[in-house]
């Protein structure tokens, strides 16, 4: 489809890294600019009901045809940010026509993309593989789930095919995790939903981490070393003690599946003072709430070893795992699954090592669900995705459009 590999072009090439500074509403001004192009392209499609809110949201209405109003409304979500663990301005995208299935030289780098560290570019041959230089993201999540979206909206509209009632919403700031803070359900009506904002293009996530952040603030007594003893209190080596009293196999870089972990995202300080940032995941709720209170009881440790008040510890809960809504909700999970295997692919449904809009969404009334973009290796020089499998994702979502609950 030209006319998708045009759009996702585009938007790779507009600049939206959000900013976890910010305290706006969009984080980053940059954003808008992605969310004035398709609030003008869907006006240009002949959508009627195209609103830009104040918060940088994009919401498109497109009424159900003849025949199709008594069905329930759905929504098509995917964000416009990318992420800012690195740098998403002047994205030079690199086309692999034929790919051979083999590890890729990212040319303004070096760095391999190699079949090993992705075993998924395997099955990616014969596909248009893109990838970037190196030197940026792709920006694929989630622009290639914006350009599916809108693709799947042109398609439905200009081939005349019958459909349900459906919007479509593209957010700010899913990548800070502010995507659904300004979500307006007066504005959007749909009854469920669902993000398009996974990988493999085959598959419906409904299973996510819960999810919280940890601050872990040392206070320490800085003193001449040569006077130090029994005065002192480094409170970075206090920090550091902090992190090795946590289980060393249950960090992201030794777990996977339903596993969760404890990871250290930030640490810095002195002798007198320091800070240590964590997240805290866990699918099991039960195992989650004891990973918080673990975190408790180092921190009533060490100020027991070291003095009361040395350690504070502030967790704040991000997310939970949505299927404790989506449990009675497997209708949407099962529309999702016939869109699928309607392109010939095996659906597949994976727990979320991380969380969604969708996730967020579904806690706040609109069961939402997430489907695969055809994108690879977020975050990161290495993000990959194929046209052909962009493709196959518009497929799905016309069936979705076109097949209302």
């Amino acid at each position: 489809m030209k006319e998708l590999q045009e759009r996702f072009l585009k938007y790779i090439t507009t600049y939206t890294t959000s900013d976890e500074e910010s305290e706006t509403v969009p984080s980053a001004a940059r954003e808008l600019d992605l969310a004035h192009i398709l609030t003008a392209e869907l006006t240009d499609l002949g959508v009627n009901d195209v609103i830009l809110s104040k918060t940088g949201y994009v919401y498109g209405h497109i009424p159900a045809t003849p025949g199709m109003e008594g069905h329930k409304s759905v929504a098509f979500i995917a964000h416009m940010d990318t992420a800012p663990d690195y740098p998403g301005e002047n994205v030079n995208p690199v086309f692999h026509e034929n790919y051979d299935g083999s590890d890729v030289v990212l040319e303004g780098t070096g760095a391999i993309l190699s079949v090993k560290d992705f075993p998924e570019l395997e099955t990616l041959k014969g596909r248009t593989l893109i990838t970037t230089d190196g030197t940026t993201l792709l920006g694929a999540d989630d622009k290639a789930g914006v350009a599916e979206i809108m693709t799947m909206t042109e398609k439905v509209l200009k081939e005349d095919i019958p459909h349900g009632d459906f919007w479509v919403v593209f957010t700010p700031d899913e990548e800070i995790g502010r995507g659904s803070d300004h979500f307006d359900f007066d504005i959007c009506k749909a009854d469920y939903g669902y993000t398009v904002d996974g990988d493999y293009e085959g598959e419906v996530a409904y299973e996510n981490f819960n999810a919280a952040s940890a601050i872990i603030k040392v206070t320490g007594k800085n003193v001449h070393p040569g006077e130090a003893k029994n005065i002192m209190k480094n409170a970075s080596l206090i920090g550091t003690e902090f992190a090795s009293l946590l289980p060393a196999d249950e960090t992201p870089a030794t777990t996977e599946g339903r596993e969760g972990f404890y990871h250290l995202i930030d640490m810095k300080g002195d002798v007198a003072s320091a800070t240590l940032t964590y997240i805290i995941r866990d699918h099991d709720h039960d195992i989650f709430e004891n990973r918080k209170k673990h975190m408790m009881e180092l921190t009533a440790q060490l100020n027991e070893k070291y003095g009361e008040g040395t350690v504070e510890c502030t967790i704040k809960d991000s997310y939970a795992n949505m299927i404790e809504i989506m449990k009675d909700h497997m209708d949407i999970i099962e529309s999702a699954k016939a869109a699928i295997q309607s392109v010939g692919l095996e659906p597949i449904s994976r727990p979320i090592r991380g969380g969604t809009d969708g996730a967020m969404l579904t806690f706040k009334g609109l069961p939402c669900p997430n489907l695969g973009t055809s994108g690879y290796g977020f975050h990161g020089p290495f993000e990959h995705c194929t046209i052909e499998g962009m493709e196959t994702v518009v497929t799905i979502l016309t069936y979705l459009a076109s097949h209302p609950l």
